[in-house]
């Protein structure tokens, strides 16, 4: 049988760079080489597009061809330079491991659909929706599911400071990970939170702090087809969860720890994978998505948010909770990957 042809794009110019190339690390070591021929391309900080023998440390010092996708859909795939003129490569797909701005908010989904070449993960609509926390939970509370309060600043008139239900959060309206994220217990701490989360974008998310543990919930699969790997709950030990902050995460965290599967009751675990179902649905996801709670002591489910291309590291939530429930992250690509083929876009 003829092997397919994989592409695996990461890096990319987001502050969550060095995570991406992590997770690529790892999908590189689980990919079935009886079954691929995967082709690295790795985005530089900077934008530049260059072919790979491996997303390895120090990757982007080496000399690498530059790449870029082919624009014609009736030939879609790679345009590799080489001594002076450009060479064709056919793909078959291509495994987007790219995190936060430009890889999760449909920005690299949009160039794949003008190129006619099938990706993993979530479409261009969905993506974007969930990239934009503010977005997500319009629509999600439209669904009917729970939601923290929230309100949205683009200047400092939008927010009256002393209306506040402190302590409150403040983060970047669409931003990966914890960049920019501020807890704020009183009115004088506002200003230089938002300023902080104006850094990464500048629509800034003020939300309610909602009390509860904070539960995440792997998906994977398209329509009314899902699969849910195991719970997980970070235990905290003190401050806020600060996920791909650590200096180095592959030791541990300094505050949290994950426990897979959750400690909760039954009852409260088969209620946060029938939310995080009905959230990947109501937001029209598609392929995988990590889904993200608070599990409250009244009994709730409310949303924390959705991530669409979560983090494949050894140290990351959604391969651990899909191994916990027997899926392997070299099954998961798998499925990913005839997911992709799969879809009609």
């Amino acid at each position: 049988m003829d092997k397919l042809h994989i592409a695996v794009l990461f890096g990319g110019t987001s502050e969550e760079h060095p995570v991406s190339v992590k997770s690529a690390q790892e999908v590189a070591a689980h990919l079935d080489p009886d079954r691929y021929r995967p082709f690295y391309i790795g985005i530089t900080k900077a934008g530049a597009w260059r072919l790979c023998d491996a997303p390895a440390p120090g990757w982007e010092d080496g000399d690498h061809r530059p790449t870029v996708l082919s624009p014609d859909r009736a030939s879609p795939g790679l345009l590799v330079l080489d001594d002076g003129k450009y060479e064709s490569t056919h793909l078959d797909a291509v495994l987007p491991v790219l995190h936060g701005r430009h890889g999760e908010d449909g920005a690299i989904q949009g160039l794949l659909e003008l190129s006619g070449i099938p990706y993993a993960g979530c479409d261009v609509q969905s993506s974007a929706l969930c990239m934009d926390k503010s977005l997500a939970y319009t629509v999600v509370s439209a669904a009917g599911i729970a939601t923290p309060r929230f309100w949205t600043i683009r200047d400092d008139r939008d927010v009256d400071p002393r209306a506040l239900p402190y302590p409150v959060f403040v983060k970047p309206a669409r931003s990966g990970s914890s960049f920019g994220v501020t807890k704020v217990h009183a009115e004088d701490e506002l200003a230089e939170a938002v300023a902080t989360a104006r850094r990464y974008d500048a629509k800034v998310l003020v939300e309610e702090a909602v009390h509860g543990s904070e539960i995440g919930c792997a998906v994977l699969g398209s329509g009314a087809d899902l699969v849910t790997g195991e719970c997980d709950r970070i235990a905290l030990s003190h401050g806020f969860f600060r996920i791909h902050q650590e200096d180095a995460p592959e030791s541990g965290s300094e505050n949290s720890t994950p426990i897979v599967p959750a400690d909760i009751p039954d009852a409260a675990r088969d209620l946060v994978r029938d939310t995080a179902k009905a959230v990947y649905q109501a937001l029209g996801c598609g392929g995988l998505a990590r889904v993200d709670m608070f599990l409250t002591d009244d009994g709730r489910a409310v949303l924390n948010e959705v991530n669409t291309m979560p983090g494949m590291t050894s140290y990351s939530r959604y391969p651990r909770m899909m191994a916990a429930a027997g899926l392997p992250l070299a099954d998961v690509l798998d499925r990913m990957i005839s997911l992709a083929l799969g879809k009609d876009r």
